[in-house]
């Protein structure tokens, strides 16, 4: 029976190594964005008897996978059993190993057989040896790197934190990553209340708000907006502006009136806020731009006012262009390039500004913990690339040509002109000034090492 296995050390004790794995937001953070299983049910958490069901897309058509978990001992193991699924059998044993009082060595264990017996493993045992040691390098990297996050924040309390947008590419991600830090989360959402989906409901648009539902947090990350990649109608970008405005304004006038406020809100922005600026180098100190997304920004970060005059602390997190493979703009040009029709998009010297979806989280949550941190700050790289750099490394790390580009009128047919201007085609090459100055440390600095990550190559 074929076996795979895979150790890490990471830099905490074998107790907060395994409460990590039990904690909510575990399975969401381990699983590769590249071939995300859809969760079909999980009924407990990681000890004996509790049960996933998974459909994965292993394929054109997809399979179901369920497993049960057994011989859990806390502080030390679980196991991953296959009921039914994609193998023959599937033992995959988590073990936790003391390396030090501060330090610890996880452990993956997996025993397989593949359907059909010897045939199946001289056809695919090659190809599942490959894609094993894939996912599980990003499974310990993510493990590593969350966990050595968290522990520069050790010796501080774990906080109660309220997230708007937290069901979506950006704000699930950091649900997960804080819960499995040991931080409360809670979700404010529009519709019903819905346990470990909407904690707080919410409907900016009427201005609808439960203000004792956030007596007591510690902070409050607003994610909440409407996505800017669809066609810009008057209708939408109405939608593009209220959804912002509205939200950030109810948001801060609560928050301002609660008797035991948060110490911190962290607000979404965008580099956006700069408009088209060519190749000039932007910083935190840059002017405004005059576009309407620069527009929206402006009045998105001043809605936060009220907050501000309360005496909390905000930050705007003014995001660049997150890579991630499972969302954004990354999840959209990887299948095109795949096929070998990706290419530059108009000129190609206009500058983007990018940043890994993890390290965009630990941005986040630098500025959560650190009481010096406030006023705007770019979520960025380190470099800023233009749109033919771009194209270059996502084409080589991918090993596909680039040959098909997409001219500057055709963009502006596809999408409009005053979109495509302001997307696709606007130029902004930012600094990540705050965030260098306060010693913040980038896991993926560049876009070679961001795409790689993301995509699994």
């Amino acid at each position: 029976m074929p076996e795979f296995r895979q150790r890490v050390r990471v830099p905490v004790s074998a107790q907060e190594l395994f409460a990590w794995h039990e904690r909510p937001g575990a399975f969401l953070r381990l699983s590769p964005p590249w071939d995300r299983p859809e969760v079909v049910s999980h009924v407990g958490g990681i000890r004996d008897g509790a049960k996933v069901e998974l459909r994965v897309h292993a394929g054109p058509i997809p399979t179901t996978w369920k497993l049960e978990h057994r011989d859990y001992i806390a502080n030390e193991q679980f196991r991953d059993v296959m009921i039914a699924g994609p193998f023959t059998s599937w033992v995959h044993t988590h073990r936790v190993e003391p390396d030090g009082p501060s330090a610890s060595v996880l452990d993956d264990h997996i025993a397989y057989e593949l359907p059909l017996g010897t045939l199946g493993e001289a056809v695919g045992g090659g190809f599942a040896a490959s894609t094993l040691a894939r996912v599980f390098a990003y499974r310990h990297a993510i493990t590593l790197g969350d966990l050595e996050r968290h522990a520069e924040y050790a010796s501080r309390p774990r906080l109660r934190v309220a997230i708007t947008g937290a069901t979506g590419f950006i704000g699930s991600q950091l649900a997960a990553f804080l819960s499995t830090g040991g931080h409360e989360v809670i979700r404010i959402g529009r519709g019903a209340v819905q346990p470990g989906v909407v904690d707080v409901s919410w409907n900016p648009s009427r201005g609808q708000l439960d203000a004792g539902s956030l007596e007591g947090v510690d902070a409050v990350i607003h994610l909440a907006g409407s996505s800017i990649a669809e066609r810009w109608t008057a209708a939408h970008k109405q939608a593009i502006r209220d959804s912002r405005v509205e939200g950030t304004s109810l948001l801060a006038h609560t928050l301002a009136q609660l008797s035991r406020k948060p110490r911190v809100l962290l607000s979404g922005s965008a580099i956006g806020v700069y408009g088209n600026r060519g190749d000039d180098v932007l910083d935190e100190r840059s002017a405004f731009g005059t576009d309407f997304l620069a527009d929206v920004g402006k009045a998105w970060e001043a809605a936060t006012a009220p907050a501000e005059r309360a005496g909390i602390r905000v930050v705007h997190l003014r995001t660049g262009i997150v890579q991630g493979a499972a969302g954004g703009a990354l999840a959209k040009q990887a299948p095109l390039f795949k096929f070998g029709v990706g290419g530059p998009l108009g000129s190609g010297t206009q500058w983007l500004s990018p940043i890994a979806l993890d390290d965009h989280l630990g941005a986040m949550h630098f500025c959560l913990m650190r009481d010096d941190i406030s006023g705007p700050v770019n979520l960025v790289a380190p470099e800023a690339v233009t749109n033919a750099e771009f194209t270059r490394v996502l084409a080589e790390v991918l090993s596909r040509p680039a040959l098909v580009p997409a001219p500057a009128f055709a963009l502006r047919l596809a999408l409009g002109r005053e979109m495509a201007d302001a997307t696709v085609l606007t130029s902004q090459r930012v600094r990540p000034t705050v965030l260098e100055r306060a010693g913040f440390r980038w896991r993926f600095p560049t876009l070679k090492s961001m795409l790689q990550f993301e995509l699994g190559a």
